[in-house]
């Protein structure tokens, strides 16, 4: 039927000419006939396609085209241009593009169908095909004389759906947009066609049933279906919308006839009537029409595409068919299109199950629709409460939701049971699956129905708050869930929806505190004690604004305004509970378990409000209370928290800290005289001691021991009267077994306080002194020169050791802070090598050299048997092995070996374990050693990053060959290594005062120094280079050079003879001697804190490289891998 003169007054200003009054019935059919606006201005719409057809890629605005600009595209198939003179485009690439408003789009697309419809409409055409991802292109022949099976047929041949190419569905941000534009554009498409276009009978039926055809093809499958599909559930979306609009306009148009029909006679206008009749009868004709294309849509593809086979094409058939329902209630809220929804919330994948539930969730927010839902909620009801336990934790999240909003629809409608299933889920470990289930439980449950009844009922019984049902309630809950350690999990779940119930700590204190007035029941033991573990509970999530353990995947940024929200309700309750915790205590300080929960509260105070409010006296009430609940229980939990309440007030950020610490040291001086008292009667007691005497000692020890847990009690000496009891244990054998425990937990903690004494205290001798500025000069130094800043790093520890020989003899109690202090030193020193072990190979291993020469340097006076007087800074040189890499460690090991004599590897004295302790650092890891790196030159990973744009190294080393590989065979063993340097006298960072040292011989009488080293340049030539070419003359003195040919390159160059026994290359960097090679090898990366190992070709390269993670200087290198700071 063409229904080209429709008469309807609520046309839309911007796609037709001027707003058009409801009532003004004088409208021309002229004026109906052309709704565009005049004046406005219009761009080129292209039209035509190319007029063959093949597999190749989309076309570019820049491809001959069919093009129908502003309709005046001409018959003949000839190309047009737009009147800019730009190349025509498709209708598909000006939507993709979205550069233009969609309204001006469709605008210019009904201009050119009105000029040529069958041209325009080609090229909406295959503005569907593209967008379905198939490259066939329909042509204007096949259009006009071919059958749809014919074209369907013909597009098949041009289908790949191997591509990937379905622009509907692609990933990405333009993908993403074009997939928005074209929603929009199908949507202003159907609303500016509403008036005429869509009644033609051409334009609506031929679109219908070319996409009804391809949606049944047998060739198109998986997401060229799922385009296929999208397109039409949006363009029936689009048709549902227009078919409501009708509906609103019968029944306005309804209202006036009725009206003007029940007017008196002689104020009936009977022409007005006839006009409202045939407009009512229009617009029925036109409702009839598209409820003919909705049946087509619905009963040609979502009938049959609501259970294909493809996810994703179940799931925008049910997304759809819950828009239409929402959006037209009238028509498709019933059960004949709700037993869809129904039925495929038991599908198989989670994401159709999900858009199910999402569907009906937009549904049931509509009070007004309940009375439609009323079957389907007895019909679907069992399953939608039973997918609240859904595999999939966002399925179940979206089910709670649902079961909420029906709950709030209607009370009756679940029954206790259904709600019991929901209940439990507020305990689960997925967070958001407790949320929602906290949701439902507050409006069950914790909702205030009538607040200004229950406000007025609190007042007359004295509360001043309005809560205190409620509270009883969650109470009640939490004890009939019988769940009784998950309060925090409870406590979570509720916090987003009762938050305001949750922090009504004064409703909670005063059921606590105060005695039931009239009407209320009185709290039980059970619910006492659940309803201080609930308070605390939300005490905590209030101070500390994060899920408790076991929700969530970590603490995460708070922001601004939920920062300020932790501020305030910190300060709230610190300021309410700093004055009721000490009454809470009072009354509640018999029962273990409630004193044990109430003392967790002092941890999340903002302890400055003591000070900043004048509460002292508060305090005070509060440390009374504690040293109370000391006296009266034994019990572990309570004085471990007795013990961690002290610790937490006692902070020295803090000024109320002096106050605290008094009370504190009163309450252990009484505790210790009574424990020394009670020791000495149990113990003159021996086998006659009572019960009595028992209790005493075990009761004082237990309370001792928990406090000395957390803090340092060693000044009373605790440690003698426990080893008293346990050496009485030991000889009588007659000491009861948990004093016997007790007396070793104390003293177990007096070691440990005494250890952490040692070792707080030794660092802050030595590595405390280098500051700023000293720190910057060891930087710029190791940029500088890496091996003599290594020989500056080994000169400080030697200086060090003097000073300590100087003051402690040659007998060293290497056990001492002093020793220690060197020690730590030498540690952080080795953290400033970093992990890269090849830049700073041979500065570690030259600091190795000059350890090992200066632990020889002097003799023993008494003799070869005894060790030579620096072997102890052996202990301190092996803080620094595990920066050596293997390799090298055998070399290391093999120098140090030329200063060992054969009895001084069989002496096992104590005297002799720092050379033992050496030896087994160099050992380790150095026997399997087969460390292979390609050569400088052999591939683009072999050399060690050298600059871009520089020459490559290697070909430096050839040009230099000859004269380096000269001067390391003329030094051969012969050549003198550098001399440790001299030790000036009070060069310390830690100036001692300088005495003679009588047991050490003259330093001048080495050889070498510091001089000769710096202007000597033999004397920088690579130590390790030395050690390996002297094991090479050794087994070899005929070859120096080994030549190794590259068949693939067809080079043959030079390497040195510089190789272990597996033969393997080595990097040429890493061996290089001078030291301007290094620097030139290092220029780029002179940071050694940086980590940026070399690159490798095989596993057993790359694990030569790791750290020691059973290295202690290796512990400290954080996640990142680079290394901690020295300081």
């Amino acid at each position: 039927m063409h229904m080209s003169h429709v008469f309807c007054p609520f046309r839309d200003s911007s796609n037709e000419s001027g707003a058009t009054d409801a009532v003004s019935l004088t409208m021309s059919m002229s004026e109906m006939e052309d709704p565009e606006a005049k004046g406005k201005k219009k761009r080129g719409r292209p039209g035509k396609q190319p007029l063959t057809t093949n597999k190749k890629p989309r076309r570019s605005p820049t491809d001959k085209t069919l093009s129908v600009p502003r309709g005046r595209g001409k018959a003949n198939g000839v190309a047009q241009h737009n009147g800019d003179g730009g190349d025509p485009v498709t209708l598909f690439e000006v939507v993709k593009l979205g550069k233009s408003a969609m309204q001006s789009v469709v605008d210019e697309w009904i201009e050119s169908y009105k000029q040529d419809r069958d041209l325009a409409l080609l090229d909406l055409i295959n503005f569907f095909i593209q967008c379905s991802g198939c490259k066939g292109t329909v042509r204007i022949e096949m259009f006009r004389n071919m059958q749809n099976a014919e074209i369907i047929r013909k597009m098949t041949e041009e289908f790949d759906e191997d591509s990937g190419d379905y622009p509907l569905t692609m990933p990405g941000p333009m993908w993403k947009k074009f997939r928005y534009n074209f929603c929009e554009f199908i949507s202003v498409l159907i609303r500016q066609c509403q008036y005429s276009i869509i009644y033609d009978e051409y334009m609506m039926d031929t679109v219908i049933s070319l996409l009804t055809g391809l949606s049944d093809s047998q060739v198109f499958r998986g997401f060229y279906h799922y385009n296929k599909t999208f397109i039409s559930m949006k363009l029936m979306t689009a048709l549902v919308n227009v078919a409501l609009n009708l509906s609103i306009h019968q029944d306005n148009t309804q209202r006036q006839y009725e009206a003007e029909r029940n007017k008196m006679a002689g104020k009936r206008a009977n022409e007005k009537l006839e006009l409202l009749l045939q407009k009512r009868k229009e617009l029925q004709e036109n409702q009839d029409e598209i409820e003919n294309m909705m049946n087509s849509i619905f009963k040609g593809i979502f009938v049959h595409r609501y259970r294909d086979a493809i996810a994703e094409i179940r799931a925008i058939c049910i997304e759809e068919i819950g828009v239409w329902m929402k959006m037209y209630s009238d028509a498709f809220l019933n059960d004949s299109y709700l037993k869809y929804v129904g039925w495929t919330l038991h599908d198989r994948q989670g994401e159709v199950r999900l858009k199910c539930l999402k569907a009906l969730q937009n549904l049931y927010t509509n009070r007004e629709l309940f009375p439609k839902l009323e079957l389907f909620t007895n019909r679907f009801k069992d399953r939608i409460v039973s997918m609240t336990l859904d595999k999939e934790y966002d399925v179940a999240v979206e089910a709670i939701r649902l079961v909420t909003l029906i709950l709030q629809g209607s009370e009756d409608a679940l029954s206790n049971e259904d709600c019991e299933n929901v209940y439990h889920l507020v305990y689960s470990a997925h967070r958001p699956v407790a949320v929602a289930a906290g949701e439902f439980l507050h409006r069950k449950l914790f909702s205030r129905h009538d607040p200004q009844a229950e406000e007025a009922l609190a007042k007359r019984r004295g509360r001043s708050s309005p809560n205190g049902n409620l509270i009883r309630m969650l109470v009640l809950f939490f004890l009939e869930s019988e769940l009784h350690e998950h309060a925090a999990y409870l406590v979570d779940s509720l916090w987003e929806s009762s938050q305001e119930l949750l922090k009504d700590w004064e409703c909670m204190t005063e059921l606590l505190l105060e005695e039931p007035v009239q009407g209320e029941e009185v709290f039980s033991d059970r619910q006492e004690s659940a309803l201080i573990e609930l308070t605390v509970c939300t005490i905590r999530q209030a101070a500390e604004a994060h899920p408790p353990v076991g929700r969530g995947t970590g603490k995460r940024v708070l922001t601004a305004k939920e920062r300020k929200t932790q501020i305030d309700d910190k300060n709230k309750l610190t300021e309410h509970f700093i004055m009721a915790l000490p009454m809470l205590l009072s009354k509640y300080q018999a029962d273990s378990e409630k004193v044990a929960n109430l003392l967790q509260i002092p941890q999340y105070f903002d302890l400055d409000v003591y000070s900043a409010g004048r509460m002292e006296k508060h305090l005070d009430a509060l440390l009374k209370q504690i040293r109370l609940v000391v006296e009266k229980h034994i019990e572990s939990d309570v004085l471990e928290a007795c013990s961690k309440t002290y610790s937490i007030l006692c902070s020295e950020e803090y000024t109320i800290m002096n106050r605290v610490d008094i009370a504190r040291s009163q309450l252990i001086d009484e505790m210790t005289d009574r424990f020394a008292h009670s020791v000495e009667e149990l113990l003159q007691e021996a086998e006659e001691a009572d019960d009595d005497d028992i209790y005493n000692v075990l009761s004082t020890l237990k309370r001792l021991t928990a406090f000395h847990n957390a803090h340092d009690l060693t000044r009373w000496d605790l440690f003698g009267n426990c080893y008293r009891l346990l050496k009485a244990g030991i000889e009588q054998g007659s000491m009861p077994e948990q004093i016997a425990v007790q007396a070793l937990q104390c003293s177990h903690y007096s070691i440990l306080w005494q250890l952490v004494k040692i070792t707080e205290g030794s660092p802050s001798k030595y590595y405390n002194d280098y500051g700023d500025i000293i720190k910057e000069t060891l930087s710029k130094t190791r940029q500088t020169d890496k091996i003599l800043c290594a020989k500056t790093l080994i000169l400080s520890l030697q200086q060090l050791f003097n000073e300590l020989l100087q003051d402690q003899g040659p007998n060293l109690d290497r056990t001492s802070s002093h020793v220690s202090g060197i020690k730590e030193l030498a540690r952080r020193f080795a953290l400033t090598f970093g992990l890269d072990q090849i830049k700073t190979r041979e500065a570690v291993a030259t600091l190795h050299k000059d350890g090992i020469e200066f632990a020889f340097k002097y003799q023993n006076p008494r003799g070869p048997e005894f060790p030579p007087v620096n072997l102890a800074f052996l202990e301190v040189l092996s803080e620094f092995s595990s920066k050596l890499i293997r390799q090298d460690k055998k070399t290391v090991h093999s120098y140090l070996e030329k200063f060992m004599s054969e009895s001084m590897s069989e002496r096992r004295e104590d005297v002799w374990l720092p050379l033992i302790s050496y030896r087994n650092s160099l050992l380790t890891g150095g026997d399997e050693d087969h460390m292979s790196v390609t050569s400088g030159s052999s591939s683009k990973t072999g050399s060690v990053r050298s600059k871009k744009g520089r020459p490559p190294l290697h070909k430096k080393r050839i040009e230099e060959e000859s004269s380096v590989e000269g001067s390391w065979m003329m030094r051969n063993d012969t050549l003198q290594t550098p001399a440790p340097l001299q030790t000036p006298q009070l060069t310390s960072t830690v100036l001692r005062e300088n005495r003679p040292a009588e047991h050490m011989p003259d330093p001048d009488s080495e050889p070498g120094s510091e001089n000769d080293y710096v202007h000597n340049p033999q004397m920088q030539m690579s130590w390790l280079s030395q050690q390996k070419m002297e094991e090479v003359n050794r087994k070899d003195r005929t070859g120096v050079n080994y030549i190794k040919s590259r068949s693939n390159q067809g080079v043959r160059q030079t390497v040195r003879g510089l190789m272990e026994d597996d033969a393997e290359p080595i990097f040429e960097d890493v061996m290089m001697s001078s030291r301007g090679q290094l620097e030139d090898m290092n220029e780029e990366f002179e940071d050694t804190m940086v980590i940026d190992l070399p690159p490798s070709r095989n596993r057993r390269e790359r694990a030569e490289l790791r750290p020691d993670f059973f290295d202690s200087a290796a512990m400290i290198e954080d996640e990142s891998g680079f290394s901690m700071p020295m300081f």
